[in-house]
């Protein structure tokens, strides 16, 4: 094609058209880059993503949400704070980060009580929590602290041989403990012959099994605390009810004789019979959602003898290949109804309510002779045939410490906390003995170079001798 002067001019021209536009569209893509944010997380655990619990606490916040690191001018300290505290700013635009270097303000410092470089401080509603240890588990659980405003206080009885939950013991329930405290939870203990008064302040009454009897005040003390529509978490275990069974009659509640044995638990390579299987749950709200197998050793099977004024829902149920064992657990044993043993599936768990009616509290101005409203509220009780599965040797098993919590969720009325477990990261840790060590580092520097020199030089040869 002949180019003359007025091809030529349009050629410029398309050329300085198309370069215009080409930073136009540069231009367009930076002022995108500032206003959207497109990510991907293609790591294996997930680990630069929010899990969705976290993304569950955070809706629950809706108030502004103020963090504040107490860390030094050093970016390897500030930096994985800014990544974490970054991940939690894309689904919670009022959620501010600043930093404060500890040394210009040790006053401050002081009063906070502030001890380690890269300290967090979480406020919201004029509450607080302090983080020494931040990621995503600790930061999701303030979180969830902080979401609920009032203190939640849980009592455990204590005197009669029950699991503590400050004992480290493999009976006890020390973790258990910890993690209702970690989710905001006061956790304390109560031995009713030295404080025969059960606090106004008590959401939560759990009576774990005791080992000696309960005395017939301490009992009476049991039933008007259930008598008044408070809550309570009832763990019971085989056995006899130590004082208990004015309790089991006021709530319609049975405890068959014998042991529940589970031949399910042999698929999962567990040669214990008494460890029971539950995979399978009832439509609850402590349940719903949640889709985790429980184990739950040494259980006693429960039965509702008769009907009260308490509604009584089964939340735990074994399944078909269970029954209760009467008879000794050593040996070989199997299923005999002529002893009156029961066949599966059998109730390890209810989760009883009946609706309240309790005066309304009314402050000291407003005192007078006229009879106070009253409110309806629904007092919420669980009985569940086995207090192990909640014990530090058992805790981990399964999603046992979730159930537990979501039971004190559910019964603390914090139905919107139910069924938001802490994000476990897989361990990402690579052990190698100074052997392996010594071998990958000479194949990567030595080995692997050689032998591309060396296919290299075998390519040349080969192409000069054609």
């Amino acid at each position: 094609m002949k180019i003359n002067r007025k091809t030529h001019l349009e050629i410029r021209l398309q050329n300085l058209l198309f370069s215009l536009l080409f930073l136009v569209a540069v231009g367009l893509v930076g002022w995108l880059n500032t206003q959207y944010t497109l990510q991907f997380d293609w790591t294996a655990s997930h680990r630069h993503t929010l899990s969705e619990p976290s993304l569950k606490v955070l809706s629950l916040l809706k108030e502004p949400l103020v963090v504040t690191a107490y860390a030094r001018e050093n970016q390897q300290v500030r930096e994985p704070i800014s990544d974490l505290v970054a991940r939690y700013q894309r689904y919670k635009k009022d959620l501010a980060l600043d930093f404060i270097n500890p040394d210009t303000q040790p006053d401050k410092v002081r009063e906070l009580g502030i001890s380690v470089d890269g300290e967090l401080v979480i406020a919201y509603q004029g509450r607080t929590e302090k983080l020494q240890d931040p990621n995503e588990t600790s930061v999701t659980n303030a979180l969830q602290r902080l979401a609920t405003a009032e203190e939640r206080r849980i009592v455990f009885l204590q005197g009669h041989g029950e699991r503590s939950p400050q004992g480290e013991a493999n009976h006890d329930l020390h973790l258990y403990a910890d993690e209702l405290k970690r989710r905001g939870f006061t956790v304390t203990q109560q031995n009713l012959a030295v404080a025969p008064l059960i606090r106004s302040e008590t959401d939560v009454l759990v009576i774990t099994a005791p080992k000696s009897q309960y005395l017939p005040g301490e009992s009476k003390l049991v039933l008007e605390y259930i008598n008044q529509g408070r809550n309570l978490l009832w763990l019971a275990d085989p056995g006899e009810l130590r004082g208990l069974s004015g309790l089991a009659d006021r709530l319609g509640m049975g405890f068959l004789p014998g042991t529940v044995v589970d031949a399910s638990t042999q698929l999962l390579g567990i040669d214990d019979p008494t460890f029971a299987l539950v995979s399978d749950y009832p439509p609850h709200a402590l349940t719903q959602g949640f889709k985790e197998m429980t184990l739950f050793p040494t259980a006693a099977a429960l039965v509702q003898l008769k009907q009260n004024d308490f509604q009584a829902v089964t939340i735990l149920s074994t399944q078909p290949r269970s029954w209760t064992e009467i008879g000794s657990l050593q040996g070989k044993i199997g299923f005999d109804q002529e002893k009156g043993e029961k066949q599966g599936p059998l109730e390890l768990g209810y989760a009883l309510t009946r609706t309240f009616k309790q005066p309304l509290q009314k402050r000291t101005s407003e005192l007078s002779s006229e009879p106070l409203a009253q409110q309806s509220i629904q007092q919420r009780i669980i009985v569940v045939g086995d207090g192990d599965f909640v014990s530090n040797g058992f805790v981990g098993t399964g999603g046992n410490l979730d159930l537990g919590v979501n039971m004190i969720q559910w019964l603390s009325r914090s139905d919107h906390l139910i069924n938001i477990p802490a994000k476990m990261a897989p361990d990402r840790k690579l052990d190698l003995s100074p052997i392996a060590s010594s071998l990958i580092a000479i194949g990567f520097l030595f080995v692997l170079p050689a032998l591309l020199i060396g296919i290299g030089a075998w390519i040349w040869f080969k192409r000069r001798s054609r």
